[in-house]
Order: C-alpha cells, then sequence, then structure tokens
C-alpha cells in the first residue's frame, strides 16, 4: 500500500494562528465613522434650510436665530400682535415730589408769670381759641392788697413834694430881698427834686401791682388750639415751671417743611426769579388722597452737606383741619407746565443699550426703533421732547418681543381705540391737567 509522504517544511515557515476578533472591536471600530456622517448631514441639513431674510440680531439675541422673531425662533416669520397708540400734543405739568412734615407756625407753652394758686381752668381740651381768650385764673387776692398799700404810698409822697414846693417858693421869693442864704435855697430845690423822684418810684410800684393782676388772667397768646392741660385747679404755680399750664399750636394757617435734592434748585430759582408763585398740593401718607392745596413761601439760605438737599416751607389753608402738626404727607409742587408738548402713553418708552426709545409703526406694518428723549410724565402720558412727531403711532402693548423692522399685527379693536384716542386727545388734554395730579415718587 502506497503511503502519501507530504514534503518537509521549510525551516523558516511557522504555523501561525490567527488571533480571534470580537464584537466590541468591532464596535469601536464603526463608531467614529458613524459621528462623521451624522455631521455630515447636520451640517448639509442647515446648508439647504432657507434663511428668512433681514433676520436681526446675532445668535442668542433677540431678532436673532433661536429667539421670538428671529429664524429658528418660535414666531420665526410670523407678525406679533401689538397695541398701539397715536402721539398727540397737550399740556404737561413738570412736579416735582418729596416727603414733608407738617409744621405749625406758632406753637406755645403758656405758663403763668406769677406765683399762686390756680382757681380755675377756663379751656376745654382740644379747643379752637382766640388770641386774648381766657385759659385760667391765677389766685389775685395777694396782688390787690399790693395795689392798694402801693396806691398809699403814692398819695403820702404827694403830700410831701406839695409841701416840698410851697417851701421852694417861698425861699425864691425870700432869696430876691437877700433874706436867706443861698444854701438854704439850694437844700429846698434838692428837696423837691428828691420827692419827685419817690412819687415816681411808687407810681412805678403801683403799675408793676396792676401788671401782675392783669398775669392773674392767663390768655391765649395766639389763636390756635389747646392740647392737654398740664397742671390743675389748686396747684402753686410760678414762672419757673417748665411744664407750663397748657401748649397752643396754630394750625390755620399751618406750613408743610420739605426738602428737593441741589439738582432741582437751579430750576426752582429761575422760576421764583421769574416772579412765580408755585403751587403746592398736599397728598396723605398713600399718595392718593389730596389733603390740600398751598403755595411755596420760601427756600432754606443753605444746602445740607450730609443730604444734598435743601429745605423749603410751603404754606396751606387749613380752615377744615386736613394737615395735623407732625403729620407726615406727600408733596407735589408744580414747578412749570409744558404747553403743547408731544405726549405719548408711559408704557410706550422703552429702556435698554440703545437708551430710552420707542417702537413707531411703520406704514407697512412693521416697527423701527425710533430713540427719544422724554421729559416729565403726568397722569400716564409722558412728554417726548425729541424724536417724534405728534401723530406717528407707537407700540404701547407687545413691545418685549419686538426688534427693528418686525412685522406686527394690530387688532381691530385696538386700532380703533388708538384712532379715537388719537381724535378726542386735544379735547381731553385740558381735563387731565385740571384733573388730581398724582405725586411722582
Amino acid at each position: 500500500m502506497d503511503k502519501r509522504v507530504e514534503p518537509p517544511r521549510a525551516p523558516d515557515e511557522t504555523s501561525v494562528r490567527e488571533p480571534h476578533e470580537t464584537r466590541a472591536d468591532r464596535r469601536r471600530r464603526v463608531w467614529p465613522w458613524a459621528l462623521l456622517l451624522l455631521a455630515v448631514a447636520g451640517g448639509a441639513l442647515f446648508a439647504l434650510r432657507p434663511h428668512a431674510p433681514g433676520a436681526g440680531g446675532p445668535p442668542g439675541f433677540p431678532g436673532g436665530h433661536g429667539f421670538p422673531g428671529g429664524p429658528g425662533g418660535p414666531m420665526g416669520g410670523m407678525a406679533q400682535s401689538v397695541g398701539v397708540a397715536a402721539a398727540a400734543t397737550g399740556d404737561v405739568p413738570v412736579r416735582l415730589s418729596s416727603l414733608g412734615t407738617v409744621t405749625s407756625l406758632a406753637t406755645v407753652t403758656v405758663k403763668s408769670q406769677i406765683s399762686g394758686y390756680l382757681q380755675s381752668i377756663d379751656f376745654r381740651e382740644g379747643q379752637h381759641v382766640k388770641k386774648g381768650d381766657v385759659l385760667a385764673q391765677v389766685d389775685p387776692r395777694q396782688y390787690e392788697v399790693l395795689l392798694k398799700q402801693y396806691q398809699g404810698q403814692v398819695v403820702k409822697d404827694k403830700a410831701l413834694l406839695d409841701n416840698a414846693r410851697l417851701d421852694l417858693a417861698r425861699y425864691q421869693r425870700l432869696a430876691k430881698t437877700d433874706s436867706i442864704s443861698q444854701q438854704t435855697l439850694d437844700t429846698a430845690e434838692a428837696t423837691v427834686r428828691e420827692y419827685e423822684g419817690t412819687v415816681l418810684t411808687d407810681q412805678a410800684q403801683v403799675d408793676a401791682e396792676k401788671l401782675n393782676l392783669t398775669y392773674c388772667r392767663i390768655v391765649s397768646p395766639v389763636d390756635g388750639r389747646v392740647g392737654l392741660r398740664q397742671v390743675d385747679v389748686g396747684n402753686y404755680v410760678t414762672a419757673s415751671d417748665t411744664d407750663g399750664v397748657v401748649v397752643v399750636t396754630e394750625t390755620d394757617p399751618i406750613s408743610v417743611v420739605f426738602t428737593l435734592p441741589e439738582d432741582d434748585l437751579r430750576r426752582l430759582n429761575q422760576r421764583l426769579a421769574s416772579g412765580a408763585r408755585l403751587a403746592v398740593t398736599a397728598y396723605d401718607r398713600s399718595g392718593e388722597d389730596k389733603l390740600a392745596d398751598g403755595v411755596l413761601d420760601t427756600v432754606d439760605n443753605q444746602i445740607d452737606t450730609t443730604t444734598g438737599t435743601v429745605k423749603l416751607r410751603a404754606l396751606f389753608k387749613n380752615t377744615d383741619g386736613a394737615l395735623f402738626p407732625n403729620q407726615f404727607v406727600n408733596i407735589s409742587l408744580l414747578l412749570d407746565t409744558l404747553h403743547g408738548a408731544v405726549t405719548i402713553p408711559s408704557e410706550a418708552v422703552q429702556t435698554g443699550t440703545p437708551g430710552t426709545f420707542v417702537y413707531r409703526v411703520n406704514d407697512n406694518q412693521t416697527v423701527s426703533l425710533r430713540k427719544v428723549r422724554v421729559g416729565a410724565s403726568a397722569n400716564g402720558r409722558t412728554a417726548v421732547l425729541a424724536g417724534l412727531a405728534a401723530g406717528e403711532r407707537v407700540v404701547v402693548d407687545g413691545a418685549d418681543h419686538l426688534s427693528d423692522g418686525a412685522k406686527i399685527r394690530e387688532p381691530k379693536a385696538s386700532a380703533n381705540q388708538a384712532a379715537n384716542q388719537a381724535a378726542n386727545k386735544s379735547a381731553s388734554d385740558n381735563d387731565r391737567v385740571r384733573a388730581k395730579a398724582r405725586p411722582q415718587s
């Protein structure tokens, strides 16, 4: 039987076994290629996607990619619904606001000017009194006795004076005939002058006791309202008592002391120098209810360096007692009035990186960012000093998602309301100026 004989292998040939490839190794080799394919596909989709023309703003900003109003945003290419109002002309009051304290023009602690027992109190606590009204009575009997004593002394000394004058007249007649010496005549003249001085002293004591009797009736020195009594009947009162009998506070007229920043002082002085009489209105602590109308009376003569403010005083008629001493009130000072100013609703004014601006409505139902310079505000409207003309329409509601050139849509009701407001604005401006002006903070 034949045997197959295999040829001998070459010395360098070795038996090599290929290593086994695992499934995890294959997954790691495929994963980078899958990521590359996904990146290429995303770039192709972005390149083929249509972009809205005129999209404003870079990515991450309003109007840019991924934000409302910009490409990729939730409202990209859609018109934003907004509220619109037209600019009009009218009068705008320029007011300065501050917190003030009601201060009485006269607060008097009524004291007794003599010593004695208090006989009666002739006022009711909280009563309004007039100047000269009797408030209390001090026992006058000791002063009546002293008055009679000094009056008797006056009578006695006058009699001595009369006798001295008669002696002087006789000595003067004798001196003409050289019947008496010059020394005797001089002594008689000195005696007359001495008694004249004594009579004057006695009369002064009489007048002093009459004045003390007047002081026994304690009267009010001013018109005002009395407070709580400080002493009861039967107590011994003196002029050195610190509490006195009662405190009387003048309430009509009354003043309010308030402060303004030194930056407003120049405009204020210009108005005062022109002879203007500036109106001041006082409101309650909440600023809702008007308490009284008055006028500016005076400005302090120096600025407080610690606060940078200056004090002012305003005068008010207070017949109804609406203002109470030491009460805190809100003060609104009418500095000036802008006549025929361009006004817009205060809601239309926006602030941001461009500064102060509004969104002006164009005829093609788009908006333009318009920088403006604003002035005073009153009754919900703001004066525009530059940047806008009367009749131009601005966005008052829904401006948060707008950008320059954005499309807008006006609801019919809003458009009709804006037209009615523009038509009736001239007639209502005068009524607003006369209406109650709320203090601005």
